[in-house]
């Protein structure tokens, strides 16, 4: 539980937040009214903007300015972009400033109730993770960082699948946003033009059968800098977009994007519960950036060569190699030279 004396600094460091997010240049001067503080406590909160990994540009003698506009995260604009049937399954929307990760803020929280959600956005992650143990890098600003709870009241029909279902609610939801040009890369990931866009990566707590809880965390990429895409891809060995990119300038609202994607994921999780993977397996193989293509797999202990032939039923990726249909459950998968 935070003092009173740290949620006073937390506030004043959300509303100098706040104050720069259009992108402008305020004076220290400006700023100190504003927040009714002196020029020396703003220098301070400054600072702790920039521990925080906020990019905030001095310049002499004329004032601060973030590099660019960021729509920071709103907890009433995001409830307002999801219907009103749809926010009835709505437990609580965390807005945080800072946190380790938006998965583990969740999994420490108290669970939500059967076939409801909670949702977590937080501007800045610390130790935000990926799949196979990989960090998950995202500048202040530059994308989305989600995690939605939702628990089943039983275990859903071949609930390996769950992260081909979240994919596909992700793939919807830029459609409906008007960034129809992506696909889905097996088993978590969403792509575009064979980079990658956003990532999937869910944590489970429940049994075989019986009543089951899972946090899904989305990152998403809105408006990565030239600089963190090369930190990626030397972190990854991938090549990434954006919505900028991929909407030609034209991004979506980032509270807009948050609620449409948590709209979807909803509807998508409470039909999951009802008939597992089979209502989604032929909408997956729309979406399949890897159907028919050559493919490298890579396990824990070799290297598979193949045809990737789509998915099973139970979330598994199905690849022909040497004229055999093999599964995969696990493993990373890339596109090789015919």
């Amino acid at each position: 539980m935070k003092s009173r004396r740290h949620q006073a600094a937390d506030q004043r460091r959300r509303k100098l937040l706040a104050m720069l997010a259009n992108g402008e240049r305020y004076s220290g001067e400006q700023l100190a009214k504003q927040l009714r503080v002196t020029r020396s406590a703003v220098w301070k909160l400054i600072r702790n903007l920039r521990d925080l990994g906020i990019d905030v540009e001095a310049v002499a003698h004329q004032g601060y300015q973030l590099p660019r506009p960021v729509q920071l995260y709103d907890e009433q604009a995001i409830k307002a972009a999801i219907s009103e049937a749809t926010r009835t399954a709505l437990d609580r929307v965390d807005v945080l400033l800072t946190v380790d990760s938006t998965n583990r803020f969740l999994i420490d929280t108290a669970g939500a109730a059967p076939n409801h959600a909670s949702v977590c956005v937080a501007e800045v992650q610390t130790a935000g993770r990926g799949r196979r143990g990989r960090s998950w890098f995202a500048p202040f600003g530059s994308g989305v960082c989600l995690s939605v709870e939702w628990q089943f009241e039983e275990s859903p029909p071949n609930f390996s699948a769950l992260s081909l279902v979240v994919g596909i609610a992700i793939i919807r939801t830029l459609q409906r946003l008007g960034c129809g040009q992506a696909q889905l890369k097996w088993p978590n990931d969403i792509v575009c033009k064979n980079r990658k866009l956003a990532g999937i990566l869910i944590d489970m707590r429940g049994e075989a059968s019986g009543p089951a809880r899972v946090i899904i965390g989305i990152g998403l990429n809105l408006h990565m800098p030239p600089e963190a895409r090369i930190k990626l891809a030397e972190q990854q060995a991938v090549l990434i977009t954006d919505l900028h990119d991929v909407s030609e300038g034209r991004p979506p609202e980032r509270n807009i994007l948050v609620g449409a994607i948590v709209e979807e994921l909803i509807a998508a999780l409470r039909r999951f519960g009802r008939a597992g993977f089979a209502d989604f397996e032929a909408e997956w193989q729309n979406y399949d950036a890897l159907r028919n293509a050559p493919v490298r797999v890579l396990s824990a202990s070799d290297t598979i060569l193949g045809i990737a032939r789509g998915v099973a039923q139970d979330g598994a990726l199905l690849v022909d190699v040497d004229g055999q249909l093999q599964r995969f459950m696990s493993g990373d998968v890339s596109l090789r030279p015919a």
